[in-house]
């Protein structure tokens, strides 16, 4: 089996919103995904894309996908990249997918001047977390994530 990456097109549009559904499926979430195919195009491949996407494939066949996108540290004055998936098909897990689709971003980082890769994980996923960890990458046990969404954003937004 031979495992390429390539960017995203826009006929993979369909596959990537299927891939995060089966995402969202196994971090027990599906019911946050409300992207739609046109959402996911306008995001990717409209005038002001707000993200990336890699495919990969095997054989020929989409396999997996990592999406990402430029964040930017006033620590650094630059700006990093930010992975926000990273899904590899249950029947492709261990092909190496996972591992090319890392160092495709790995690249797009180095390439683009970007001293920091960062991501999120779900810490009751150990498989990932053991993938990660043999990857090189760190954890930053010291920072918890913050959110607002919903109505308390609205609230925060207007002052009340």
């Amino acid at each position: 089996m031979t495992i390429t990456t390539r960017f995203a097109r826009p006929d993979d549009v369909a596959t990537i919103l299927r891939f995060v559904r089966e995402l969202a499926e196994f971090e027990k979430a599906p019911h946050e995904v409300v992207a739609t195919e046109a959402l996911m195009h306008e995001a990717l491949f409209g005038a002001h894309p707000a993200a990336e996407a890699i495919i990969a494939e095997a054989d020929g066949e989409r396999v997996g996908m990592a999406v990402f996108f430029h964040n930017f540290s006033t620590w650094t004055g630059v700006r990093g990249i930010w992975l926000d998936d990273l899904y590899v098909t249950p029947a492709a897990r261990g092909t190496g997918a996972g591992t090319a689709l890392l160092k495709a971003v790995a690249r797009v980082a180095v390439e683009r001047g970007c001293p920091r890769y960062e991501w999120w994980v779900l810490d009751w996923n150990t498989r990932a977390i053991d993938f990660y960890r043999a990857m090189g990458a760190l954890a930053m046990d010291e920072w918890t994530v913050q959110r607002v969404s919903g109505e308390a954003l609205k609230r925060l937004a207007a002052g009340n």
